[in-house]
């Protein structure tokens, strides 16, 4: 046998593959071989036209009429200038004077990579139902034949319906189109037992697909393992038999266990016409394709159930690791849709891949699907975005009823409010809306970068619909800086007890005697108490710094929240005004026991100011992008003073990106509020659009007062990576401030489920559930903060003060006194200063004797479950008048012992002396 290529123009040779199998080491085609397998007869030529393809199997194809330079994937839309970014979230929308946010640019964000760390459908996160891979024998057509209402002219220019019934005759499977005189054939040219290469035997079709018949066939000489042979639409249709040839060059060398494997390329003699015809040998992958598996699933009424969200997710996820490999290796798939991918047991494959292309082809013919492709291929051809527009859309498909999908929203989504998906996970609405949006420069800038915000996507919904965390390190965001605001609550300016505080008169004397000045000093607040050297592990107190001159809060809704510089600094927080939705309550990983209701007119505590500055200050940095050339010098000053990291920034030979970006943060860390401000106005005049220069144009507005602006640079950053919990997190403070409680509570909510690590959201959670007088909720945020947190001490403080602060001496208040209790005593194994625990304990025996005092029977009572009786005693005190006093003037005089002598010391002895029971002596 000769080894020179027989195909023309080719000056390669047939190199031994294994297995008998030769191809040419240039062109990378097999022999052409006859019905007995010999070599002979002339070569099948290959034509790259430019022509567009007719249409067929639904499919539909653009003719591109662009050149190359137009066609990198970061190119702008025609439309770019009138596209929609998305529709705002809840907080934006509710922004007074707004109608749009800031453009975020995602053209520096990371590229594709072929690495993957996902092993198994679903990423780990959710548990796909595997499909069962099925005998082969059973999926072959008995009687094959195309639909009438899927016969068309195979000439690109042409496309007319062919081989239709008229009256009582039936349509025809072969002949001659009636408009062009093109010929057609839908007839399978190959039957069962038939022997193709002298090496596959035929044993029936599958399908008929854009391209052709699809037939099962048993590769004899390796291992009787089952092959597919993918034959043409028509012979005479050259762009088909063009996109055949390619997709054997383009694929043959890529493996990916996402990808089916291309084994072959092989020409067969038509015995009946006379014609060589090609065909692709590639893997067979039994199971079901996703339109199978979307279409299975039916509601007790009949209509098709959509697919949950978590399992779409992990579809998408396995079809962008595809996609990304493709992409590496410079090709296009072009074509992604329900009909192309198959699970199989528990993996997902794509498996045609006739539409795919090389990113700098021109000339071949574009093949799509209306409803699934992007609407500028048309006229700037395929390119990454719109591969990834093409995984959104089949996203949307799957996980609702997406009527008009092929017309009236060709292009566009549904209105969330009428789709109950995008109502309950607005993240994934988020990254559907980014994925599609108009202009393929602000779509997602690879398959990586989808994959990993859907795989934020898919544990935020997970962690909702189960009620466990599913955290992950951002690749993007670092860790939140500290937690500040751990004191939820104002420090009391009165005594622990109204009831039972006993008034010594004027000139009187008590146990030791009233001293002179002791009425001025009775205000002093238990929180004033500080042991000497100061107390270990103190929570933040004291009033934010005030902000510089230049700052211009903007007017909002009073709320708890204190604004540097604004009004209420230095008096005590402002009076909340209570929101009209209702806040939604998070589900608590952690289970504790139900507490009765809080009545509805019980007054709200009295809530400590938020520190809008420092909280601002303590969101999570936006990591240092590793190919900025200043990326090394940063890494060894981050941890240096703002004033001599300024200097250092300033020196450095060529400012960059990141060194401005940590500038303008070292300008706000220092309070220097007009050079932040001038340092922000240069870089959005240099990188408008980059979302690192929108996440500091948000910081810097939050700092400053400018709350409204801060929201739409947040959700602008929001919009951009839907996946990530920093954003929601910086949207629950804006929420926040400016009095929106419900959103507030639900962007802290989804972050505070998900990643446990951001213990600000779960206090941030408290503080809003705590403003809109839910106690309950709010204990039960702040009890979910788990033990191995560094603020699990500070959140179970706050959690006892929230159960009992201004709480009415009427309600039932056992079940709370008891846990509180409880509480307390743990925390003194815990770490908890002595000093603390002891101001702690008196707030919960005065809680508990102005309980008793109110009417309520003392002693031990039936619990709030309808158990067994409530206990006896209260941090060792009987839970009677006289036992909570005297355990009252044990707790102030402990306080006394560790106080600094002096004013302090003779007070807290004085209010020993005050609670104390009378006795004989």
């Amino acid at each position: 046998m000769s080894t020179q290529c027989q195909r023309p123009a080719c000056e390669g040779g047939y190199e031994d593959m294994g297995g008998g199998e030769l191809y040419c080491d240039t062109c990378g085609l097999a022999p052409v071989v006859s019905p007995n397998g010999l070599v002979s007869s002339p070569a099948t030529g290959i034509t790259g036209g430019g022509r567009a393809s007719g249409r067929s199997s639904g499919s539909s194809s653009a003719r591109s009429s662009s050149q190359s330079s137009s066609r990198a994937s970061s190119r702008a839309s025609s439309r770019s200038s009138t596209s929609r970014r998305s529709v705002s979230g809840r907080l934006s929308r509710s922004l007074s004077g707004r109608t749009g946010s800031h453009s975020v640019s995602v053209r520096s964000s990371a590229k594709s990579t072929n690495a993957s760390g996902r092993n198994r459908l679903g990423a780990g996160l959710v548990q796909v139902p595997d499909v069962p891979r099925p005998d082969p024998r059973t999926a072959v057509m008995e009687n094959p034949e195309v639909p009438e209402r899927k016969r068309f002219c195979s000439r690109s220019d042409c496309g007319a319906p062919v081989g239709r019934s008229r009256g009582e005759r039936t349509g025809r499977t072969e002949g001659f189109c009636t408009k062009c005189g093109h010929p057609y054939s839908f007839v399978p040219k190959l039957q069962g037992g038939d022997v193709v290469h002298g090496q596959y035997e035929v044993a029936g079709c599958l399908a008929h697909g854009g391209l052709g018949w699809v037939y099962l066939a048993v590769d004899r000489a390796v291992s009787d393992r089952w092959v597919v042979l993918k034959g043409l639409l028509d012979t005479g249709d050259q762009d088909a038999m063009a996109a055949a040839i390619s997709e054997r060059r383009f694929l043959a060398e890529i493996e990916h266990s996402n990808i089916v494997r291309i084994y072959n390329f092989v020409e067969h003699l038509d015995q009946r016409t006379g014609s060589l015809d090609g065909y692709i040998v590639m893997e067979y992958v039994g199971g079901k394709s996703l339109k199978e598996i979307a279409n299975e699933r039916r509601t007790p009424a009949g209509k098709r159930d959509p697919l949950p969200v978590e399992q779409a997710c992990a579809f998408g996820i396995e079809a962008l690791e595809a996609l990304g490999h493709l992409h590496s290796r410079n090709l296009l798939y072009c074509d992604f849709k329900v009909d192309n991918a198959i699970q199989t047991e528990d993996q997902l494959k794509l498996i045609d891949m006739g539409a795919v292309r090389r990113m700098d082809d021109d000339e071949s013919a574009i093949y799509g699907t209306v409803g699934y492709q992007a609407p500028e291929v048309a006229d700037l051809g395929p390119s990454v975005a719109s591969d990834l527009y093409t995984v959104a859309r089949t996203l949307a498909v799957l996980t609702f009823d997406f009527q008009g999908y092929t017309n009236v929203f060709v292009d566009s989504l549904p209105d969330p409010d009428n789709i109950e998906v995008f109502r309950t996970y607005e993240s994934f609405y988020r990254l559907l809306v980014r994925a599609t949006d108009p202009d393929p420069a602000r779509r997602f800038a690879s398959a990586a970068e989808m994959a990993e915000q859907l795989t934020g996507v898919l544990r935020e919904v997970v962690s909702l619909q189960t009620g466990r965390p599913r955290p992950a390190l951002s690749t993007l965001f670092g860790a939140e800086l500290r937690v500040t605001d751990t004191e939820l609550f104002a420090a009391p300016t009165g005594e622990v007890s109204r009831l039972g505080v006993r008034r010594a008169e004027p000139g009187g004397s008590g146990f030791l005697g009233r001293r002179r000045g002791g009425a001025a000093r009775s205000a002093l607040p238990p929180a004033a108490v500080t042991p000497p050297g100061g107390v270990p592990g103190a929570l933040p107190a004291g009033p934010p710094p005030a902000s510089a001159t230049g700052a211009a809060p903007v007017p909002s809704v009073a709320t708890h929240v204190r604004a540097p510089g604004g009004p209420g600094t230095g008096s005590g927080p402002l009076p909340h005004t209570p929101a009209t939705a209702s806040v939604p309550a998070p589900r608590s990983p952690v289970p504790v026991p139900a507490a009765p209701q809080t009545p509805p007119d019980a007054p709200a505590p009295r809530l400590a100011g938020l520190d809008v500055r420092g909280t601002s200050l303590a969101l999570p940095v936006p990591r240092v992008d590793a190919n900025d050339p200043n990326a090394g010098f940063l890494a060894g000053v981050m941890a240096s003073a703002p004033a001599e990291l300024i200097a250092a920034l300033q020196a450095v030979p060529a400012a960059s990106l990141e060194t401005r970006l940590r500038e303008l943060r070292a300008y706000l860390e220092m309070g220097d509020l007009d050079a932040a401000g001038k340092t922000l106005t240069e870089l959005e005049s240099r990188h408008p659009d980059d979302w690192r220069v929108v996440w500091y144009r948000g910081l810097t507005s939050l700092v400053t007062g400018d709350r409204e602006n801060a929201a739409l640079s947040f959700d602008a950053v929001y919009d951009a990576f839907p996946g990530e919990p920093a954003p929601k997190l910086a949207l629950g403070i804006c929420a926040e401030v400016l009095g929106q409680l419900d959103n507030a509570a639900e962007y802290y909510r989804l972050v505070w489920l998900t990643d446990p690590s951001f213990v600000s959201a779960a206090f941030g959670l408290a503080r809003v559930q705590l403003a809109a007088g839910d106690r309950n909720a709010a204990v039960r945020s702040l009890e979910s903060v788990p033990e191995a947190s560094i603020h699990f001490t500070a959140a179970r403080v706050a959690s006892v003060r929230a159960r009992l602060r201004e709480r009415a001496p009427g309600e039932p208040l056992l079940t709370d006194l008891t846990a509180a209790s409880a509480q307390v005593s743990g925390l003194a194994g815990l770490g908890l200063d002595a000093v603390r625990r002891e101001q702690l304990s008196t707030e919960v025996l005065g809680t508990a004797l102005d309980w008793v005092l109110s009417g309520s029977p003392s002693g031990p009572q039936q619990s709030a479950h309808g158990g067994p009786q409530g206990p006896g005693t209260l941090l060792g005190s009987e839970l009677d008048e006289r036992g909570l006093r005297f355990g009252l003037e044990r707790a102030y005089r402990m306080l006394a012992r560790l106080a600094e002598p002096g004013a302090e010391r003779i007070e807290l002895v004085e209010r020993a002396n005050r609670f104390r029971p009378r006795t004989w002596v």
